[in-house]
């Protein structure tokens, strides 16, 4: 049996071209089909672009410290190493645990997406198509490792790409780009407004909440240390600049079905998208789309969230595992995760924009937590991994603050303040190890 460490990055390289697949591979979610119907339509085109630039200016803040991350922390592997490296032991197993209930949270709302979009584009009971999805996953990502997500991700980017190339251009050609444009402005002007603050607004705590997610991701620092250090940067920022025209390229497929009609509710637009989709030929392109990013994403999700757990608590719990042990410890808890996922996807749906406010409040208060380890180069207070859980938790206790989106900024602001206050007294520590 191969070490642990095979089984964690695949034993491989990636240049610019490679790091690209593999980081829009991770970062095309469940989330980015489901929350832009949503975005459309709530905030109009505006939101529907500032949507789009979420995961991008994500992708291009982190790649302005990627370099730096990897240059002052050479010999790490995980965002739990950078932990171990960096925080004290309380620290680390608070920040290791915030870490671990992100990436479960993560694979959830994947879970859930996979049970809608499976729902629609198959209508077989989801509990069939989610128990083959859940033993491909286990299989590919739970057993595979690395080296076989490696593997998938480039056909899965083939079909991606296919799809928002192709049917849009389908569509706007056969009915006319004129056509839809006129329907739009006919049926649902709102749409198309863009003096809309709150929109504006939207984008803005996407971003925030975007990077969050980025400097807080499990998969994503695995990927960043798997990347040739002379294209680290040059590899976020290509990806930043491809990624953004997915959601932009799904509002143009979503406008192909509003054009010539009303709608009930937000998830029917993808059901309506699949009934107008005849050609045969698309239609399987459409769910290879949908599977593809899907599964993509859930194999990233399954195998960063298993390796932070096995590698960085339970190994650290029982240092003396040896790789036998870690292979069976990631292939059993990676086989409890999704055993759980099925459970919990028969009894939960949620709307998939107020599921990413909601936690949303934690990784904005993660931002200037995890920038201060990163780039600070003084001994990190104790205090400092308290600040993002003390700041996500006083927001929603709070009677002063309301709404999603200003939650979100205070949570990022209280965040902010208590991590700089801490590093005033950072050589001052209320106890030693």
């Amino acid at each position: 049996m191969k070490n642990y460490n095979y089984y964690m990055t695949g034993a491989i390289t990636l240049g610019i071209s490679t790091a690209i697949i593999s980081l829009l591979a991770r970062w095309i979610t469940a989330n980015t089909i489901l929350s832009s119907p949503e975005a459309l339509i709530k905030y109009g085109l505006v939101g529907s672009i500032g949507y789009s630039f979420m995961g991008a200016v994500a992708l291009l803040l982190f790649g302005m410290i990627s370099l730096r991350i990897r240059t002052s922390y050479p010999n790490l592997r995980t965002i739990g190493d950078l932990f171990q490296v960096r925080l004290h032991k309380d620290g680390y197993y608070i920040l290791s645990a915030i870490v671990l209930f992100l990436g479960l949270d993560s694979l959830f709302m994947q879970a859930i997406g996979a049970s809608v979009l499976f729902e629609l584009l198959l209508g077989v009971p989801v509990w069939i198509s989610l128990l083959f999805f859940f033993l491909y996953t286990f299989l590919f990502a739970g057993i595979g490792g690395m080296k076989w997500i490696h593997r998938l991700e480039g056909p899965a980017l083939i079909f991606i790409f296919s799809a928002i190339i192709f049917i849009p251009m389908f569509f706007f050609i056969g009915e006319g780009a004129t056509n839809i444009y006129q329907g739009i402005r006919l049926l649902h002007p709102y749409l198309l407004f863009t003096n809309n603050q709150e929109a504006f607004y939207f984008a803005a705590t996407a971003m925030l909440i975007g990077f969050g997610q980025m400097i807080s991701d499990r998969a994503t620092w695995q990927r960043l240390y798997l990347i040739d250090i002379k294209k680290v940067r040059m590899s976020f920022y290509l990806t930043a600049l491809i990624w953004c025209t997915i959601p932009l390229a799904l509002g143009g497929m979503l406008m192909i079905v509003i054009y010539d009609q009303s709608f009930a509710e937000t998830y029917s637009l993808l059901f309506e998208l699949v009934k107008k989709i005849k050609p045969l030929f698309l239609s399987a392109i459409f769910f290879l789309f949908c599977f593809s990013t899907i599964s993509s994403t859930m194999n990233a999700e399954l195998h960063a969230t298993t390796v932070h757990f096995v590698r960085n608590i339970q190994h650290k719990i029982r240092p003396d595992m040896s790789d036998k042990q870690l292979h069976k410890a990631s292939y059993q808890f990676s086989a409890l995760i999704l055993f759980v996922l099925l459970i919990l996807a028969h009894f939960y749906n949620f709307d998939a924009l107020q599921f990413l406010f909601f936690f949303g409040t934690l990784y904005a208060a993660l931002v200037p937590v995890m920038l201060i380890i990163v780039l600070s180069k003084r001994k990190i207070s104790r205090l400092l991994p308290y600040a993002a859980p003390i700041a996500a938790i006083a927001v929603h206790i709070s009677p002063l603050v309301s709404g999603p989106l200003l939650t979100i900024w205070w949570s990022f602001l209280i965040s902010l303040i208590i991590s700089f206050s801490s590093m005033l007294f950072a050589k001052r520590e209320l106890f030693s190890d």
